[in-house]
């Protein structure tokens, strides 16, 4: 029979820095000529040839902690070995830069192959010699692999269990003890060919014996006495084959080992077990691999879970087998894990779980949500495809996704542990970030439109249905905790998804019922809801402005920052924060309407400058909302001054000339035929006025100067005084000035034009002189006016210049 002691598996890392399979051979160690020294040597079982690993390089940093660089590239390694070297003052050619200890162990390790150390005779009078062997070889990596070789090729292993019978039959305390330390060291030789060997069948038991016997206990631990009767191995499915039936056993048996019967190892000696950790590393690989490759167990397996008739003991025991399954996946490479799954998938691992749902043993609904993460985690697409086709042939109450939705809503632990889990894969599956897009379908339109009319509705049940008053009608810490985890999960939603979340929640009127949590008694809660708020907010949305602002939503929001009192807390920074961000933002409708219908509640909070802040932003607002009205009548006036439309100017100066002189000395302008739709206002008032100015201008400058210390408002360097079109009374002058607000084209006789000034007009000084209306080309009206001044017996021809220039 082939020698399975040095038989190996040799891995290499790939680019995603995980571990490939290049296949399985013997391994050897001998020296190298061409390479001046030591090398591994793997014969590869498929076609005898050799292969040499020379891109490892392995050293120590202390006595128990060696490291190992192991290189994609030959050319690397030598490029870093060579740095190394340098360092050390080495020649790069040699292989080993490691001083020896003497000449004699120099020549004894020349051969690796050949015993390096001799061990006394496997006696029970010299165990004690044996256990101090064992104990001085440990600090050394050099001594510790010669004990290896030893113990391996001697054979010495077997002798000693055999030795540990005698003694357990004699009850021989100190012999048990010597061999309770002999194999305790054996384990921390860290060799997997002694693993090999003591794992086998044969031998496994034998050595969990040896470490029943610890010096430092009183009594001896009864290990195998719980192996072989307390722990049964249960076959859910029958296991037809003999070699997956061992290693399943052999597998639970190192466990234990490593978990129950060694003792806990020191810092220095935690990297001395690494060939143990990853003895059972590959012993689960090959299990879930011969596993998946029987598919009459799989199907068997399948056909149980999802069978009426399995009674509930069973279907429990099949879950977690399946459970236990699915978590030994975790040690496939990510290829392997892809067939893992496919193959799952295949075999309709989905229906089962929603059939596995909907029973009524805590128990197993606990084992089969562990199986669904280990699905959503791995594939969520997978998942998202099933429960949309689901969708074409169940109703809404049935479908997987309303399962765990249920399933988290209904979480009986007073800390909602399971329901914290749940509403995690939830996320999970509404990520648009894990969503693929492909040219014929897109999988998060599709998804989200799924999800928001078959689920949505099943999620915010519990929140609609708490808040139909001004405060939630059950504030006990278990609902609040699970309407936090509902919030929550909205609040991604608010984040990440964009119309269907904002029609749902405008359709639907969340915000509103999320901010009745604000009155709740729980803090966590209440800040929950003003997180949803903040992150709408945050969007700078108009369609989510308007809800708001249309339906008053910032009032619980300033109940609960009023209610709050001058408690410096969480409620109080947030809520500052939610008005500091429209402040500083300048988000115009949010602030006119807080302004406009909260400003008396907040008007007395002085001790930060966030809502004065506000203030003076509305205030300026309403400042830029006055201009642009001026900006637009000065462009009207304006434009039926000097820009008329260059088809109709030929029409408007034939009817200019064809106009009597005396009409327009009584103040009245002709309107061209393409303005006959605006109104007389409009047209004829602001151009008589205009022509009254010139006539009466030094009368008017005295009047206007003797009223200027009587204005009221804002006055810049400019003096504008503006007129809003509501009747407030912002002005005030002495009656022989008095100016009233009005619209645009308010009626005023010839005869009152020197008393009243046009409404919207601004009075404006500039060199001396006082007009009432500040147009952007002065220097043309200055020019007309002096022309006025000579001319001011003829004041038609001045208003023929102004209108034809």
């Amino acid at each position: 029979m082939t020698d399975t002691r040095r038989r190996v598996k040799v891995y290499t890392l790939n680019e995603d820095r995980q571990w490939d399979d290049r296949g399985t051979g013997h391994v050897s160690s001998a020296y190298v000529e061409r390479l001046k020294g030591m090398s591994l040597l793997v014969r590869a079982e498929s076609d005898g040839r050799f292969q040499n690993i020379d891109t490892l390089i392995v050293w120590s940093e202390a006595e128990n902690y060696d490291l190992a660089l192991s290189f994609q590239e030959k050319a690397g390694c030598d490029e870093i070995w060579e740095k190394i070297c340098q360092v050390q003052g080495k020649d790069p050619s040699v292989d080993i830069t490691q001083e020896l200890i003497d000449e004699s162990e120099e020549e004894r390790f020349d051969d690796m192959s050949s015993p390096g150390l001799e061990l006394p005779p496997c006696e029970l009078s010299r165990l004690e010699e044996v256990a101090e062997l064992v104990a001085s070889s440990l600090p050394s990596p050099l001594r510790r692999e010669k004990l290896s070789l030893a113990l391996e090729n001697e054979g010495y292993i077997r002798k000693l269990l055999e030795l540990f019978r005698v003694c357990e039959d004699l009850e021989n305390r100190e012999g048990l003890h010597h061999l309770y330390d002999i194999i305790k060291g054996i384990f921390l030789l860290n060799r997997t060919a002694l693993f090999e060997v003591m794992f086998s069948e044969e031998c496994i038991m034998d050595v969990i014996g040896c470490l029943e016997f610890d010096p430092s206990l009183p009594q001896p631990r009864r290990h195998r006495e719980f192996l072989t009767t307390t722990a049964r191995f249960k076959e859910v499915i029958p296991i037809s084959d003999p070699e997956l039936r061992q290693k399943i056993h052999q597998t639970y048996r190192v466990q234990y080992i490593q978990d129950m019967v060694l003792p806990t190892p020191s810092v220095f000696e935690e990297n001395m077990l690494s060939t143990l950790h990853s003895f059972i590393f590959f012993n689960k690989v090959e299990i879930v691999g011969m596993l998946q490759d029987d598919e009459k167990f799989l199907t068997e397996l399948f056909a149980q879970l999802t069978d009426e008739a399995t009674d509930d003991d069973k279907r429990h025991e099949l879950v977690n087998f399946l459970k236990e399954f699915c978590a030994f996946s975790q040690t496939l490479q990510p290829q392997n894990r892809d067939a893992f799954f496919k193959t799952l998938s295949n075999m309709g691992i989905l229906p089962a779980l929603e059939v596995i749902l909907g029973m009524d043993d805590v128990q197993v609904r606990g084992a089969a949500t562990d199986i669904f993460s280990y699905l959503v985690e791995y594939n969520p697409s997978m998942v998202r495809e099933f429960v949309m086709q689901e969708s074409q042939q169940n109703d809404d109450d049935i479908l997987l996704i309303n399962l765990i939705i249920e399933h988290m809503i209904c979480d009986t632990d007073p800390e909602l542990g399971g329901a914290v889990q749940l509403m995690g894969l939830l996320r999970t599956l509404v990520d648009p970030e894990n969503m693929l897009a492909t040219a014929n379908k897109t999988e998060k339109t599709e998804f989200l439109s799924f999800f928001y009319k078959h689920c949505m509705h099943v999620l915010s049940a519990p929140l609609l249905a708490n808040t139909t008053e001004e405060k939630p009608s059950k504030d006990d810490f278990q609902t609040c905790q699970l309407l936090a985890l509902i919030v929550e999960l909205l609040t991604f939603c608010v984040e990440h998804h964009t119309y269907h979340i904002k029609n749902y929640i405008i359709n639907k009127d969340i915000l509103r019922r999320v901010l009745v949590l604000t009155a709740s008694q729980h803090a966590f809660l209440a800040l929950c809801a003003l997180r949803f708020m903040r992150k709408i907010i945050g969007l700078k949305d108009e369609f989510y402005n308007r809800y708001i602002m249309r339906n008053f939503l910032f009032e619980p929001v300033v109940k609960a920052f009023l209610n709050n009192g001058s408690r410096y807390n969480l409620i109080n920074s947030a809520v500052i924060e939610m008005f500091e961000y429209v402040r500083v933002e300048d988000v115009k409708s949010l602030t006119a309407h807080i302004i406009e219908n909260y400003w008396k509640a907040l008007e007395d909070v002085d001790y930060v400058q966030t809502f004065k802040g506000l203030k003076l932003r509305y205030e300026q607002q309403r400042e830029r909302q006055d201009n642009p009205k001026l900006d637009s009548m000065r462009s009207i006036l304006r434009n039926h001054r000097f820009r008329r439309d260059a088809r109709t100017l030929e029409d408007e100066e034939e009817m200019w000339f064809n106009t009597d002189e005396e009409d327009l000395e009584d103040g009245e302008a002709v309107v061209p035929p393409s303005d006959k739709m605006k109104s007389d206002e409009d047209l004829m008032d602001p151009i008589s006025k205009f022509m009254e100015r010139k006539k009466l201008k030094d009368s008017e400058e005295k009047e206007v100067l003797s009223g200027k210390a009587s204005l009221s408002g804002r006055q810049s360097p400019s003096f504008k005084l503006s007129f809003s079109s509501s009747p407030k009374p912002s002005l005030s002058s002495p009656p022989t000035a008095s100016l009233h607000p009005g619209s645009p084209g308010s009626p005023s006789s010839p005869g009152t034009g020197a008393r009243s000034s046009p409404p919207t007009a601004a009075v404006t000084t500039k060199g001396g002189l006082v007009g009432l209306v500040d147009y952007p080309d002065d220097d043309e009206e200055d020019e007309d006016e002096e022309d006025a001044d000579s001319k001011e017996e003829s004041p038609p021809l001045s208003k023929k210049s102004k209108l034809s220039s």
